[in-house]
């Protein structure tokens, strides 16, 4: 049964690591790229810090937490336990493999950058009020579209992806569960109207 989702997987794989063009190539190394997101990054903390106040550090803290489980448990407990190599390391696919922009370390069960992107957007989408529901519709978005960028450039099998996107979203939701706990415990966190 695993040997039939493993092929399955790699059948996937090779599937939609073929969608290539030299159109989509640089969008999907820049999608990839951690670093191109900083900004990102800023302006949400500066949005966060502004709307919420007194509520954005443990909103911030927790946000990082939650992206700092979704690292280790994905790099530092799956990929060493799994072993898994990543299918630009596997032979069975050096004929058929479209690798774009290098491949990374060895082994790639879970993804990492899944983890993170899903971990992100889910806390937030957790977090955040519903009045900001197509900010979290970007959220998402953005997390499918870095976590199918690693398919694309060859570095991650689908199954890797969809692993890596189900921790961070675990680790998203029990972060949020922390949000909760501190606003609702701590008055000084508390929103004054």
């Amino acid at each position: 049964m695993l040997e039939k989702v493993i092929e399955l997987d790699k059948e996937l794989f090779v599937y939609l690591n073929d969608m290539q063009s030299p159109f989509w190539d640089p969008i999907m190394v820049f999608a990839s790229d951690k670093y191109v997101w900083v900004p990102f990054y800023l302006a949400l903390i500066g949005y966060v810090i502004w709307k919420y106040k007194k509520q954005s550090l443990p909103m911030l803290l927790l946000a990082v937490l939650t992206i700092a489980l979704a690292d280790s448990i994905t790099s530092g407990i799956f990929k060493p336990y799994f072993a898994r190599l990543r299918p630009c390391h596997d032979a069975t696919l050096s004929d058929v493999i479209n690798l774009v922009a290098g491949c990374g370390g060895k082994f790639g069960f879970m993804s990492s950058h899944a983890a993170n992107a899903f971990g992100f957007a889910v806390f937030f989408n957790l977090v955040l009020s519903d009045r900001y529901a197509f900010f979290k519709f970007i959220l998402v978005a953005w997390a499918v579209i870095v976590s199918y960028s690693r398919i694309y450039l060859g570095v991650h099998f689908p199954g890797d992806v969809v692993g890596g996107a189900i921790i961070g979203s675990f680790a998203a939701y029990v972060c949020s569960l922390g949000y909760t706990i501190v606003i609702s415990k701590y008055s000084w966190f508390a929103v004054k109207d």
